[in-house]
């Protein structure tokens, strides 16, 4: 992806909002920090513990990376913790 074209899709984005689709089909939209546990172990945090996501970042290639802790971290070695209702 070039330069322009991967500035024309991060016009759209915030580094501090992150759209989901829970478990039940509802779309919410998150605002940082948000609370995820972690996975498997990554760099210094331990599968289990409980971390904030302080910004939600893009790679070139359009990559999910969450900033924790300073650090970044691909999304997925994480579970996102979000309370739901039903309505």
């Amino acid at each position: 992806m070039e330069d322009h074209e991967l500035a024309n899709v991060l016009q759209y984005s915030s580094p501090t909002e992150l759209y989901v689709i829970t478990y039940y089909n509802v779309l919410k939209l998150l605002f940082c920090p948000f609370k995820v546990k972690v996975l498997s172990n990554v760099g210094m945090l331990r599968k289990g513990r409980l971390v904030w996501v302080s910004e939600v970042k893009v790679t070139t290639e359009l990559k999910t990376i969450f900033i924790i802790n300073g650090n970044a971290y691909h999304y997925h070695s994480f579970e996102i913790l979000i309370e739901e209702s039903i309505e």
